[in-house]
């Protein structure tokens, strides 16, 4: 047995005896469970759980997240289940030990889903609580520092995982030394060779930098000493991955990367950050466009610091951060400052605030739908590490990922306005909503209380919140105008057995939902809308439930379609249908139904199955513009496309789009128009009057 002369002696620095003595039970019992387990590395398994906690006692967490680090393993590995933890420790701790265990008990198609849904599971869990993710961290950590154990393909494997998720995370949450850690044991386990020879190349340059370096410091501590300024001047050094992502990035060779020099300065407050500014700019000089002020306008990850390129005194450039004691410490240990350093104020509440924000806006991403594969894709778009900042009309900074659009920053701002939005005004001009936002830009979101997401905007947003309410706005939505399509259908097809809807009362309904598999009613109309059920069967059912003869078939009153059904149903392209024009309907299995006309000869094959086809008109009240095409044969005048706009805009018709093609000779013109017109008699005066034109030849209506 063990007690809490066991645990770290670092730990009683800050953790209070009775803290230490719950710990030394939580050693026990995870001790006991992993009995007769081991690494690959042949070491005891207890030594995992006993580092992981180790890593998060650095960071001076609380005794909760240590003793779940301690016991993060012994539901995944062992028998021990929630409710035992909960018993023995407490519901916050078995809470965390759940948040960060697999799903291994649940079978996955496909590896990358099985990750997936574990990355969701921790991700959602961190939104109730970080520690969650911080004791995942410091678990990943201590397996990449073994990871040398595992056979070649798993070591890969987990070292792209690692780099591609893990380490991002970890720079969101401002931990920049796990970071950095978990970038460099990556890179070395997915190129042992290039990281072999970066290390060695790194190591040599140090000596020989070790002068010039020591130079260049002595200059900054006696310049700012000379403006009576105290500060502590560090040199800084690249680490290995950072230094190999640059080589990349800007196609430099080693050489060129290692002739920038680092340096930190650490001074007492922000004024004196300004200050040390304007005295290394007055020693070197700056090198143009290089200034950033993250002071002002703080990272997402709460990172703040001024940063500059100077020229330095041997022609190489040295990078300058310059920052306060605190602004330090939450450089270094990001959002776990909370617990490392208890007093740091009321930047650390803001740092707070900004995580959390963050934190929730994972769960909006579940309005998704529930895809955990789209989940994780979601993530890694919103850990991107570039931001641009931009200023609401009131002056309001707010940060968007890089190739951010209006859309995405009118989802930032509310889901109402993004779902309202019509247009927008970057630096009060007006720009199409695609437009990506610049650094600085002023965003003014226009609104309109009609206006819907469209769903081409799932081309360019680049936001995980704006996807995941533009997606669940249109599922939503399509699901209603399904289900009214549906029931429609569902009365069409009643009335060829001689009944109707209002025939049937709330049991049958409730018996054929359950028959059916339906989650409700609305559901079941639904599905029947997008074709995913056939009416006549749903209509042979709900009969058989109820007391009504089926008599015999006769036919029906058609649907009237009034063009106002949206996704539900759509005017298919082959055929243009407009109002005035011979139509029915066709379903296509989870599309809805499509509108043709009679003659359109894609629908030829279907006709013969009158499942799939289903009687339609127009209905007498159709107040949507729809499109159709036309064909002009005009004399190639100067002037004549303009009379021909100029007689379609005065029909009270718009042009979608236009067409001209001279053919081989000069003398005539083909002119071919997309026309928005409410129905034939209004395509036939629009014609008529482009007939009147003198220099129009030949005119006719296209179909593709």
């Amino acid at each position: 047995m063990s007690d809490a002369a066991t645990l770290p002696e670092e730990w009683s620095g800050y953790l209070k005896p009775e803290d230490m003595e719950r710990l030394a039970t939580a050693y026990q019992f995870s001790e006991a469970a992993h009995s007769g387990q081991f690494r690959a590395s042949g070491e005891p398994y207890i030594s995992h759980p006993l580092e992981v906690a180790n890593i998060l006692a650095k960071l001076h967490l609380d005794s909760q997240a240590l003793t779940a680090a301690l016991l993060h393993d012994v539901m995944e590995d062992t028998s021990v289940t929630k409710a035992e933890i909960t018993r023995k420790f407490g519901k916050s701790v078995a809470e965390l030990v759940d948040g960060v265990s697999k799903l291994d008990h649940i079978e996955f198609e496909t590896r990358e889903a099985a990750q997936a849904e574990n990355f969701r599971k921790m991700l959602l869990a961190m939104s109730r609580d970080v520690r969650v993710m911080l004791i995942k961290l410091a678990d990943r950590l201590h397996n990449m520092r073994t990871l040398g154990a595992v056979p070649a393909a798993k070591r890969k494997r987990i070292a792209r995982e690692t780099l591609e998720i893990y380490a991002p995370i970890a720079n969101r949450l401002g931990l920049n030394n796990i970071f950095q850690e978990l970038e460099d044991l990556s890179f070395s386990f997915l190129y042992p060779a290039r990281n072999r020879v970066l290390t060695k190349a790194l190591v040599a340059a140090r000596g020989h930098r070790r002068e010039v370096v020591g130079k260049v410091r002595d200059a900054i501590t006696e310049r700012l000493k000379q403006d009576g300024m105290e500060a502590a001047v560090q040199g800084r050094e690249k680490h290995v991955h950072s230094i190999y992502r640059k080589m990349i990035e800007k196609r430099l060779q080693f050489a060129k990367v290692l002739d920038v020099f680092g340096f930190r300065i650490i001074v007492k407050d922000t004024p004196a950050c300004y200050l040390a500014l304007g005295a290394l700019h007055g020693l070197y000089k700056p090198i143009p466009g290089s200034f950033k002020d993250y002071i002002a306008i703080p990272k997402e990850n709460g990172y703040q610091s001024l940063h500059t390129t100077l020229f330095g005194p041997f022609g190489s450039p040295i990078e300058m951060q310059i920052r306060t004691q605190e602004m330090h410490k939450i450089a270094e240990a990001g959002v776990a400052s909370h617990w490392l350093y208890k007093n740091s104020g009321a930047s650390l509440n803001e740092l707070q605030k900004k995580t959390h924000q963050w934190l929730q806006s994972l769960l909006q991403v579940q309005l998704d739908g529930g895809d955990s594969v789209a989940f994780l894709e979601h993530l890694k778009i919103d850990l991107f590490p570039d931001a641009v900042y931009v200023f609401t009309p009131k002056g309001k900074i707010l940060s968007q990922p890089r190739g951010a659009t209006g859309v995405d920053f009118a989802y930032a701002v509310h889901t109402d306005i993004g779902n309202r939005c019509v247009a927008v005004k970057i630096n009060d001009e007006l720009v199409p909503l695609r437009t990506e936002l610049r650094n600085g830009d002023r965003v003014e979101i226009i609104t309109a209380s009609h206006a819907k997401p469209n769903p081409q905007w799932l081309n360019y947003v680049v936001t995980a919140n704006a996807r995941a309410h533009i997606r669940h706005f249109l599922k939503t939505m399509q699901s209603q105008e399904s289900a009214q399509l549906g029931e429609r259908l569902l009365n069409q097809a009643l009335g060829t057995f001689k009944s109707s809807l209002a025939q049937f009362k709330e049991p049958q309904w409730k018996k054929l939902i359950k028959d059916t598999g339906a989650k409700s009613l609305e559901d079941l109309l639904s599905d029947i809308g997008l074709g995913k059920r056939l009416s006549v069967v749903v209509a042979r059912r709900l009969l058989s439930l109820g007391d009504a003869s089926t008599g015999e078939r006769k036919a029906s009153g058609p649907v009237m379609i009034r063009g106002s059904e949206g996704m539900a149903v759509q005017f298919a392209h082959c055929c243009t249908p407009i109002p005035g024009d011979p139509i029915i309907g066709l379903i296509n299995k989870g599309q809805g139904m499509a509108i043709h006309t009679h003659d359109c000869p894609v629908i030829a094959k279907s006709r013969s199955d009158p499942d799939k086809v289903f009687d339609v008109e127009w209905s007498p009240d159709t107040k949507k513009l729809f499109s159709v095409s036309i064909r002009l044969v005009a004399m190639n005048q100067r002037g004549v496309l303009a009379k021909v706009a100029a007689e379609i805009a005065e029909a009270n018709s718009n042009i979608d789009n236009v067409a001209v093609d001279s053919g081989d000779g000069d003398q005539y013109a083909t002119l071919r128009f997309t026309l928005q017109v409410s129905n034939r008699l209004h395509l036939a005066q629009i014609m008529r009057a482009l007939r009147r034109i003198p220099a129009v030849i030949r005119i006719t209506r296209t179909k593709n």
